[in-house]
């Protein structure tokens, strides 16, 4: 990210660049621990060695508990009261599409860190928002790609209900029906974000007999999803593909 940063006419020459970081700290630990370590390092590692065009980097955190309105009001705060350059962040994709309108009305740079959804640079981007990281598109044609080759023709899906776990499925499903028409879909559960009944989301995918699993989940709703999964023999002798379960902070 950091590299990324130009010198937009707001900053001031003088001064350090103001970073306004906005991201689910206590909504989503484990991903966003390891995340908030690698930045304080990455920060340091810049600023010892004479900061961005010979300024310091300066950052300024605000946990939003997973909450676009709270993550709306931080942003407004670090523009107005911190002064910050340039804004941050946004783990969760309803997040990070709230973030990029507070960009695009305040005029101010938005390097989106983690949202995935298409919508964030696509039906809803804006000159103002960069997104670090693939788009779900991306990642589900990569998976696609691979999942077409699975002799699986009966598939189900499981997903966290909001956007980034919708549109995941729904490219996935596309994606896969045009590279494998006589595959279908028998199974759909989206549990709430964070709130997982793995046992009842497990039953219904069973119920639907899948040969294969498409997996969306991630952060606490992965681990009792595989653990309630593997208890109850979900995956045996069933293909699973997965969005994010690879990622280092998942594994």
């Amino acid at each position: 990210m950091f590299a990324s940063l130009g010198a937009p006419a707001i900053l001031r020459a003088e001064d350090a660049i103001k970073i306004g970081e906005v991201n689910s700290y206590t909504a989503q630990p484990a991903f966003l621990k390891p995340y908030r370590q690698g930045w304080d390092l990455a920060l340091e590692k810049v600023n010892a060695a004479g900061g961005v065009d010979g300024r310091k980097l300066e950052t300024i955190f605000r946990d939003d508990g997973g909450k676009p309105e709270d993550a709306v009001r931080y942003a407004g705060d670090l523009i107005d009261a911190e002064k910050v350059d340039v804004l941050a962040g946004g783990f969760l994709s309803n997040i990070g599409l709230a973030l990029a309108d507070v960009a695009n009305q305040r005029k101010r740079l938005y390097v989106a860190s983690e949202p995935l959804t298409d919508a964030l640079v696509w039906a809803k981007g804006n000159r103002y928002t960069f997104r670090l990281r693939p788009s779900t598109y991306m990642q589900a044609a990569m998976l696609v790609e691979e999942a077409a080759k699975l002799p699986a023709r009966r598939w189900a899906l499981v997903a966290p209900n909001y956007e980034y776990g919708q549109s995941a499925n729904r490219w996935f499903k596309d994606l896969l029906k045009r590279a494998k028409p006589d595959v279908e879909f028998v199974a759909e559960q989206y549990p709430a974000l964070g709130k997982i009944d793995a046992g009842a989301t497990i039953q219904a995918l069973e119920a639907g007999k899948p040969e294969a699993i498409f997996n969306v989940t991630f952060g606490g709703d992965l681990t009792n999803f595989v653990r309630q999964g593997t208890t109850r023999g979900l995956f045996e002798g069933r293909s699973v593909v997965s969005m994010l379960t690879g990622e280092p902070e998942y594994v």
